[in-house]
């Protein structure tokens, strides 16, 4: 047989096709059955020529649609929190229960003092009384008492003078004794008022604390005064929007806040990122730690005022917002002049590029993280990447469509389910300023060192079945069966292997 016969063969995707000038396959029965010709010689309009066996590595990729954008999408919220007159309410409260507190013990005070008064008056009374009423005094000094004859004691008698003075006592003794239970009951009242202001005042100063600690920065009547625009990048120390006049500055850190940073807070990671951010900031110096000390109190006062903020000392929920770098504005659900209310307000991203693949969930198991990949971008250039995350929940894909957003919804079986993954580009500079543009991505799935490699277009497929090379030797033309191994259809190479195949032979393909 010619060795220009029209019976080459390339692999597309994961099919064979004839790679010939004619359109029917040509299977090949006697590849003997004709003298040979030169290489390089048309026979049939299809001429040929030589292409080595190499020995390399070799790598199958699999090219998909996907969707260039940046990292990190979510959402900047209004948090839910006290409103500045309720926490004032909470204030005047404990204020109020201070006042009550005073005045319970101020009227403890004053009655302990008086029914120290009356028992002293009363324990004079009684030793009096007893000095006064002893002896035939005391049975004279009795009401109705009589004289020793039977007639009653005249007044001028020296023993009616003493029982005048006795009955006298005894009267003074009964008042006393009345007095001093009277206020005896007053101080009892007393204590039982400065219990319950007590009680009174910890309730407040315990609602207090709550209202303090999740006290917000707006309140029913606040607006916003001040919003971005998308796309607008958004660093640390700046405003993010503002609320009534007073900014929400933007921090870096993970935490989200869920209480205020007031003095007396507890420790907490909220306390020792803040304390990061005021020293990059130049607020302050040696805040270390996770407590709100006295230095962070006073960084934070520097902060308001160099951000036109009333500076508190104090930062209430929602006057700053933590997220790990710089944002990018990509949704603002909000209007200046719009009241204020707990929930989202901005949509935004990282400033990290990058590229969203929805993958067939049939292939997730050839794609892992840390692979490399080439990224072909709209410009037609391409820039390499690496795969950061390889999603493991499947998705049904909503429509039958794909791109935007999610990236290449068409790379899976028409209403499959996908998965997605995650590209980080190695080059962020070459991929611009570009969001939501499509791209392709050529996925490495499996890879083979030290192979026999061949043009695809180099196989020939036999009669009864298996593929062949056509081996040069000169004048002399052979077939050698070969066992199909890798693919790469970027480069159009294929992994073979033969009993007699070896690098550096040369085998017929079809000219270019």
């Amino acid at each position: 047989m010619s060795p220009s016969s029209p019976r080459r063969i390339a692999l597309a995707g994961c099919g064979l096709v004839l790679v010939a000038a004619v359109a029917a396959v040509l299977v090949v029965s006697d590849p003997f059955g004709g003298p040979a010709k030169p290489s390089g010689v048309a026979d049939n309009t299809t001429p040929t020529s030589l292409a080595t066996v190499t020995r390399r590595s070799l790598s199958s990729q699999t090219q998909v649609n996907a969707t260039l954008g940046y990292a990190g999408g979510s959402s900047i919220r209004i948090p839910v929190g006290t409103p500045p007159s309720a926490v004032q309410q909470a204030q005047q409260s404990v204020r109020a229960g201070e006042g009550m507190l005073r005045t319970a013990i101020a009227s403890l005070s004053a009655d302990r003092a008086t029914l120290a008064g009356v028992r002293a008056t009363l324990s004079a009374a009684r030793e009096k009384e007893s000095v006064d009423c002893a002896g035939d005094n005391a049975a004279q000094g009795a009401p109705g008492a009589s004289s020793p004859s039977g007639e009653a004691a005249s007044a001028g008698s020296p023993s009616g003078a003493s029982s005048s003075v006795c009955a006298s006592d005894v009267a003074t003794v009964a008042s006393a004794g009345q007095g001093s239970s009277g206020e005896a009951m007053k101080v009892s009242s007393d204590r039982a008022a400065v219990s319950s202001a007590q009680a009174a005042l910890a309730s407040a100063e315990v609602a207090a604390s709550a209202a303090r600690s999740s006290a917000a920065d707006y309140g029913q009547s606040s607006t916003f005064t001040m919003l971005p625009a998308v796309g607008q990048v958004i660093a640390r120390g700046h405003s993010l929007f503002a609320l009534g006049g007073q900014p929400t500055v933007l921090l870096y850190g993970s935490v989200v806040p869920s209480r205020a940073f007031v003095a007396g807070m507890s420790a907490g990671g909220d306390a020792a990122e803040l304390n990061v951010n005021l020293e990059a900031l130049g607020y302050g110096r040696g805040l270390g730690g996770d407590t709100f000390s006295s230095a962070t109190e006073a960084a934070i006062r520097a902060f308001q005022s160099a951000q036109g903020m009333t500076a508190t000392g104090e930062l209430p929920l929602g006057s700053v917002v933590f997220e790990r770098g710089p944002v990018r504005v990509t949704s603002v659900t909000a209007e200046v002049g719009a009241s204020v209310a707990p929930g989202p307000v901005l949509g935004i991203t990282s400033t990290v590029a990058q590229v969203s693949i929805a993958l067939s969930a049939a292939e997730q198991s050839s794609v892992k993280v840390g692979d490399r990949v080439s990224i072909s971008l709209p410009n037609d250039q391409t820039t390499p990447g690496v795969v950061s995350s390889v999603g493991t929940v499947a998705k049904s894909p909503s429509n039958k469509g794909g791109g935007g957003g999610g990236g290449g919804g068409e790379n899976g079986e028409e209403g499959g389910p996908t998965i997605e993954v995650d590209v980080t580009p190695s080059d962020p500079n070459a991929t611009g300023h570009l969001d939501e543009a499509p791209v392709t991505v050529s996925i490495t799935t499996a890879s083979v060192a030290n192979a026999l490699v061949v043009p695809i277009d180099a196989l020939l497929a036999l009669a009864g079945g298996g593929y062949a090379l056509e081996v040069s030797e000169g004048a002399v033309h052979h077939l050698e069966a070969v066992t199909l191994g890798l693919f790469d259809d970027a480069d159009g190479l294929v992994q073979v292997s033969g009993q007699s195949v070896s690098a550096g032979q040369r085998v017929v393909v079809p000219a270019t």
